[in-house]
């Protein structure tokens, strides 16, 4: 069982950076391939970036290609997402999530959810 917990969201401006940060428990962290969604009011969730647990190869969506980069640190059993050049339609919750798969998921297919951290954007 992983259990994830986000942090690092807040109200910044069009062009800042933010990064959030995803702690997890439990020992097989290492194991999972993790990824960032967003959902802002009234649309779907989103997938935002992923990073897999062999090779830590990454994807992004085009949205946010060049923009935000995900990474992680397998001895803090920690991920992040770092953004810059923030828009206003990045503004949304952003929730960290494991999969069990062995390769990079890109839907919301994923095992384990955090509670999600509220990122605004203002223009």
């Amino acid at each position: 069982q992983v259990q994830l917990v986000e942090s690092g969201g807040g109200l910044v401006q069009a062009g800042d950076s933010l990064r959030l940060s995803c702690a997890a428990s439990g020992r097989t962290f290492s194991s999972y391939t993790m990824g960032w969604f967003r959902q802002a009011p009234g649309k779907e969730r989103e997938f935002v970036a992923a990073i897999s647990w062999i090779g830590g190869h990454t994807y992004y969506p085009d949205s946010v290609k060049g923009r935000f980069t995900i990474s992680r640190d397998n001895a803090k059993n920690r991920v992040y997402l770092q953004m810059n050049s923030l828009k206003p339609e990045d503004t949304a919750v952003y929730y960290c999530a494991a999969s069990a798969s062995v390769v990079i998921v890109t839907t919301t297919n994923y095992d384990h959810w955090g509670q999600g951290t509220q990122v605004t954007v203002s223009s």
